[in-house]
């Protein structure tokens, strides 16, 4: 990392260095070197569209507000509080999201089918009832298209927004096609394939979404009581204010974060915490087999 004199300088740095790091976790590096290092064919090119976004800071904006648009559904939500373990352990839950879209979108094939195979076999053992009789399963491929979607919705928005190399429209149409790939190998159904299809998919969901307590309590966690030390609190608030700012207008109202400061300021927020993160990115990135 290039030493910097200038404050202003100095603050973005040690921001984006230290949330880059929450998010990679300790096996970060180890983690980058494989995917990046390691020699075989992937299942998609350099300079597809999955790695454009995927490859960008506006990634980590995209994660928290996937995580805020995921927690609507009453029945995926039951999965992360009952199995997740994200308030013991969430920048660990952030972690093992990053590996995996690390692995699928840049690894070796190899490895991204062993990663799928990985995470099927944990979503089969995560299933349960609700208070009301109604069952669960995280292998439901209709929660899981649900998850797909959310996410799929979210990293787009937050590229859209805050990416450093902006994709045309037959692009975000690559995108949707290319993410839908990983979705049908992990068991999700009926996805969509372009940004027309992704927004009919989310809004057949709505009748199916309810801001219910543990909605709340996940929102209240992640924006409230964000799990960062104080020196990290306001780097943090940064991105959060960013991930919220960019939920339709319809989710923000449901979780009750439909507020003017964030409307306002949310966006210069995301757009400072993705340039920071994205100057940390650089440093450690390795230099082969990246787009």
């Amino acid at each position: 990392m290039t030493p910097t004199t200038h404050p202003v300088e100095r603050m973005r740095a040690h921001m984006g260095a230290a949330l880059f790091a929450k998010v990679g976790g300790d096996q970060g590096p180890a983690i980058r070197a494989r995917v990046h290092e390691t020699p075989g064919p992937r299942w998609f090119a350099p300079g597809s569209a999955i790695r454009i976004v995927h490859g960008d800071a506006s990634m980590y904006v995209g994660g928290v507000r996937a995580l805020l648009l995921q927690s609507l559904h009453p029945l995926a939500m039951a999965g992360v509080a009952g199995h997740s373990g994200y308030r013991s352990d969430p920048w660990g839950r952030l972690s093992r999201t990053a590996t995996f879209l690390a692995f699928t979108t840049f690894g070796t094939v190899d490895d991204a089918e062993e990663t799928v195979a990985r995470i099927r076999a944990v979503h089969e053992r995560v299933r349960g009832r609700l208070p009301d009789g109604r069952e669960y399963r995280a292998s439901d491929p209709h929660l899981l298209r649900w998850v797909h979607v959310a996410e799929a919705d979210s990293f787009l928005a937050a590229h859209t927004r805050y990416g450093a190399r902006p994709l045309s429209p037959a692009q975000r149409d690559e995108y949707v096609a290319q993410v839908a790939q990983v979705g049908g190998r992990l068991g999700a159904t009926d996805l969509p394939f372009s940004v027309a299809g992704l927004k009919a998919a989310l809004d057949e969901f709505r009748p199916e979404l309810e801001a219910t307590r543990e909605a709340q309590d996940a929102a209240d966690f992640l924006l409230r009581e964000p799990p960062v030390s104080r020196a990290l609190r306001a780097p943090y608030a940064t991105l959060a204010m960013g991930a919220v700012a960019l939920l339709p207008g319809w989710a923000s109202r449901m979780l009750g974060r439909d507020r003017w400061s964030t409307r306002t300021f949310g966006p210069a927020g995301g757009a400072l915490a993705t340039r920071a993160i994205r100057w940390a990115a650089r440093a450690t990135r390795p230099t082969s087999n990246v787009d």
